[in-house]
């Protein structure tokens, strides 16, 4: 069972989405939430830290969790949960330091996001929780 950890940036009614790269064989094309996989003892609130500094060069200063996700093609991928954090707070200005993880990052509406081609089938459910 792997574990990752992924947040729903929320500001100005709008979501920050990674679209993959198109040779990655983790969801190529599609569009994502950035995060990643816990390593070693990590928690997936320090990975979920890290990750976002890493990928994004920010610092979190208020996150909540909203859900646990499971894999939905465990037969392609394997066993994966998925804890999902809603952040709405951070110091620094969000950019794409993963450019070979991510081709571009973009903020969405949720109801435009809920068009997109997404990692996961319980993302719009997620978007429209937050959007109320």
């Amino acid at each position: 069972m792997k574990v990752c950890a992924a947040g729903i940036l929320f500001r100005d009614n709008k979501v920050l989405l990674g679209k993959r790269c198109s040779d990655r064989d983790f969801y190529p094309d599609t569009w994502d939430l950035p995060g990643g996989h816990c390593k070693d003892n990590e928690t997936p609130e320090e990975t979920l830290l890290r990750e976002l500094k890493e990928e994004l060069g920010i610092t979190i200063t208020e996150f909540n969790y909203v859900a646990l996700l499971h894999e939905p093609k465990v037969s392609l991928y394997g066993e994966y949960y998925y804890h999902i954090y809603l952040v709405t707070n951070w110091l620094g200005a969000v950019r794409n330091l993963t450019t070979g993880e991510h081709s571009e990052i973009r903020w969405f509406e949720p109801d435009d996001a809920l068009k997109l081609d997404l990692v996961h089938p319980d993302y719009p459910a997620l978007f429209r929780q937050i959007n109320t």
